[in-house]
Formats: C-alpha cells, sequence, structure tokens
C-alpha cells in the first residue's frame, strides 16, 4: 500500500466536490497514492444562517487549518476566494490547480437578466461585494440577505420571491448546475471576488511530501492570475467584508490584465479601474495587484474603507 494522504474539507457538496476533485489530480500524477477525504465543520456549517460580518474572516478555512497545523490532515482543500490574503506562517499555499471560470453569474426566476429585472425587484446575495455592486448597477432595486450552500440559495429564489440571485459560475459547474444560469456577468458590471473559481491546496511548510506532491498539481497561469488578485487585496488590508474585487486575464505576449473595484457597500461609489502589463513571475503579478490597489485607493477607495472601518468601531 502506497502513502495515505488526508485532505481536509468542509462538508457541503460543493467542498467535497473540490476535494476529490483535488484527489482525482494528485492520483493521476502520483500513482498508488492512497487519499481519504476528513470533513470538517466549520464556522460557516455551525452559524448557516448569519452574515460574513457577523462572525467574521476565514469562517470558511479556520478549523481545517488548524486541524493541518496540528496534523491531523496533510493538506487542506479551499475555494481559494475563502483563504485570507495573509495565512498562518507556518502554512503555505502549496497548489492552485487550473482554474474554472471566475465569474458571477446571474439565476433568476424568469430568465431576466440582471440589468433588465424590474424596478423595485429583490435580489438575494449575502456577499457585501455582489450587493455594491449590483446597487451600483441597478439602484433601483433590492439587495436581501441571502445564505446557504448552493442549492438552498438557488431554492429561496422561489420561496422567498426572489427576482434572482448572484452565484460563483465555478460552484455552478462543478455541481452541474450550470443550466440554471441566466447569464454570465460581465467584469466591468460585477468583479468577482479574488480568486474566485480558483481552489487552494494548503500545507504545512515542514511537510516536504505533501508540498511535493501538491506541487506536482500546481498550474502556473491559474497561479500567475491569483497572485496578481491576491497581491490587490493584501494592499487594501480590508480582508473579506471590503466591496472589493479583482480579476487578472492572461493575455498575448506574456502580458496580464488585470481589472479591479472598491465599491461602497450601499452602491452610491463604485472605484474600477484596468490596467495591462508583461508578467513574467509572480513577484511581478503581486506588484501589479498592489500597484492597481493604491491607483484605487487614491481615487477615493480609501475613503470606502475608513468609512467601513469606522462603522466597524461603531
Amino acid at each position: 500500500m502506497g502513502p495515505v494522504l488526508k485532505i481536509g474539507t468542509r462538508g457541503s457538496p460543493l467542498a467535497l466536490w473540490q476535494a476529490n476533485h483535488v484527489a482525482g489530480l494528485l492520483r493521476a500524477v502520483e500513482s498508488g497514492i492512497e487519499v481519504e477525504i476528513v470533513t470538517i465543520r466549520t464556522l460557516a456549517e455551525k452559524f448557516p444562517e448569519k452574515e460574513v460580518a457577523e462572525i467574521g474572516s476565514g469562517i470558511f478555512t479556520r478549523e481545517i487549518d488548524e486541524a493541518l497545523i496540528e496534523g491531523r490532515i496533510d493538506v487542506a482543500v479551499h475555494s481559494l476566494k475563502d483563504v485570507p490574503s495573509e495565512i498562518d506562517p507556518r502554512l503555505t499555499l502549496a497548489a492552485v490547480p487550473e482554474r474554472e471560470s471566475p465569474l458571477d453569474a446571474f439565476i433568476s426566476r424568469d430568465g431576466t437578466r440582471l440589468l433588465s429585472v424590474p424596478r423595485g425587484s429583490r435580489i438575494g446575495t449575502g456577499s457585501p461585494r455582489r450587493r455594491s455592486q449590483i446597487l451600483h448597477a441597478r439602484p433601483d432595486v433590492e439587495v436581501v440577505p441571502l445564505r446557504g450552500n448552493v442549492a438552498t440559495r438557488i431554492a429561496k429564489v422561489e420561496t422567498q420571491g426572489l427576482a434572482g440571485t448572484v452565484l460563483a459560475c465555478a460552484g455552478l459547474r462543478r455541481l452541474g448546475q450550470d443550466g440554471r444560469i441566466t447569464e454570465l456577468i460581465d467584469a466591468e458590471v460585477m468583479t468577482p471576488a479574488v480568486s474566485q473559481g480558483a481552489l487552494g491546496v494548503v500545507a504545512r511548510r515542514d511537510d516536504s511530501i505533501a508540498m511535493g506532491l501538491a506541487r506536482a498539481i500546481d498550474h502556473g497561469p491559474s497561479r500567475l492570475a491569483v497572485s496578481a488578485e491576491r497581491g490587490f487585496l493584501r494592499t487594501l488590508r480590508g480582508g473579506c467584508l471590503v466591496p472589493a474585487g479583482a480579476l487578472a486575464t492572461p493575455r498575448p505576449g506574456g502580458k496580464l490584465r488585470l481589472i479591479g473595484v472598491i465599491a461602497a457597500p450601499d452602491g452610491s461609489a463604485c472605484y474600477r479601474e484596468s490596467s495591462e502589463n508583461l508578467c513574467p513571475d509572480i513577484p511581478t503579478a503581486e506588484s501589479l495587484g498592489a500597484e492597481l490597489a493604491y491607483d484605487l485607493l487614491g481615487r477615493g477607495g480609501a475613503e470606502v474603507i475608513r468609512r467601513l472601518a469606522a462603522n466597524d468601531r461603531g
């Protein structure tokens, strides 16, 4: 029998799909490896109806990473968008497998597109980023809180009489629910969450075996793109509660196009900008992200973050 690798994950259908997907990638590059999926209950499961802002950052990853540090698992598989831009120094992002679509998707009750729903419509989301960009594009609609797994949120569109909801395209595709998608929302209307559509395989820095296995499934172009996006978020120092997003896209000639956004929670202000530059390596990608973040902070994003911090203290 070969080595047994314990993969830690949440227990939701999407999280289990992701962990099993990573297990399959590892088996493909390391014949004979034995993989065990270990489900761990996180704060997200303990408080399924609470807003992220009520619980704090790391609600999808904290307990899993603690199990990793304690040696109860060998690697953790996360939706990379849930992984804080600064992680425990004992851990490292060992692999970013090839990314799925990073875009947001609108699922409407009657097939109407997001920008065409009637005035006064109610749209559900628990994401500050999505809420702010919806309200900026459609200040005449109402955005209502919506939590739960993918199936729960889709069901609530009907049971709560909503015009629709916004979900990550990647999650819908992975669960075979992409047929429910009304439209993929253009990134200039709704810039995705940093690293949306990408998976993060986290390992202990001192575990050379797990690190080596994980690195074998790292996808260079995906790693480069998310490095730029995470550099953007790290520079904002606002965490997951700031209505911000970024999307990096490889371009011909070794270039990387990066679009970033910082928006006021009520949609009254939306600072969005893009840049395109040569990007030969990860440090350059991180610098591109930082530069775009500084640009948006200077244009008004810093005031958005200051007000959020003041409201949080109040």
